[in-house]
């Protein structure tokens, strides 16, 4: 049974205190559950699909959900980075996810914004955008379907951005307003200039290599597969994959 942990004692140790009480009748296994769920989020698996060992699918599948809509894993994530980021450098980037067409429905219902899934030349797609430290680790996200531009994450996330010295970004975050924002805050840009620019910008060529830190990031992200390709139609539940691989990969 050690066989089919993907977590230790001591990584659980960590995370417990981020998960909810009991009441009454004692939880299954919390270690025993998180790792049929890190199983099928890692591998792209249906729940019927992990071994029996971890116990009846059901049960699993409704604590997946459970704990998605109460935001547990968002929790985890922001609770095992606090305090442990480099914050002196920061990095801003967006990537597109491919929507399976199971999860690809675009109707959305009355008060919510729908699947977060938008058509782009590449097909069905969510674009995430995020915000790293300055070793490519996460430290906040934010959804929007596919057509989205960079200067909606930029919005969205400006306001949260830790303090920090510098921030990289490529040449889609290059507008006044982003730059001004940054420097209202006491971050200074290195972005690159737009080519269509009257005024050439500067900006610390060296420092800007770095930026491939993020790009790894995004690279490691994938390799989970219910990530690489969303096969969840809630976007509660999708956002909680990422969080979840995030806190597996950078954080324990």
């Amino acid at each position: 049974m050690s066989d089919l942990y993907w977590l230790t004692e001591e990584q659980m140790v960590r995370l417990r205190p981020f998960f909810p009480k009991s009441h009454g009748r004692p939880r299954v296994d919390d270690r025993c559950v998180l790792s049929r769920i890190i199983l099928v989020n890692r591998n792209g698996l249906r729940w019927q699909y992990a071994p029996q060992e971890y116990g009846p699918q059901k049960t699993l599948c409704n604590c997946w959900k459970r704990w998605s809509a109460e935001g547990i894993f968002v929790r985890l994530r922001d609770g095992l980075a606090a305090g442990r980021a480099d914050h002196q450098t920061i990095m801003i980037d967006a990537t597109h996810l491919k929507a399976h067409r199971t999860a690809s429905s675009l109707r959305a219902k009355k008060g919510n914004a729908g699947r977060l899934i938008g058509r782009t030349k590449g097909g069905m797609n969510t674009e995430l955008h995020a915000v790293t430290d300055g070793s490519g680790r996460k430290l906040s996200f934010f959804m929007t379907a596919g057509p989205f531009s960079d200067y909606t994450g930029a919005a969205a996330l400006l306001e949260s951005l830790p303090a920090a010295k510098w921030l990289l970004a490529d040449r889609g975050y290059d507008v006044d307003w982003c730059r001004g924002g940054l420097e209202e805050k006491g971050i200074k840009p290195c972005i690159p200039g737009r080519k269509f620019r009257t005024t050439l910008v500067s900006y610390d060529r060296r420092k800007y290599r770095r930026r491939n830190r993020i790009e790894t990031m995004f690279g490691r992200l994938k390799d989970w597969r219910r990530v690489a390709t969303r096969y969840d139609r809630c976007p509660i539940v999708f956002f909680s994959a990422i969080c979840l691989a995030a806190t597996v990969m950078f954080w324990l």
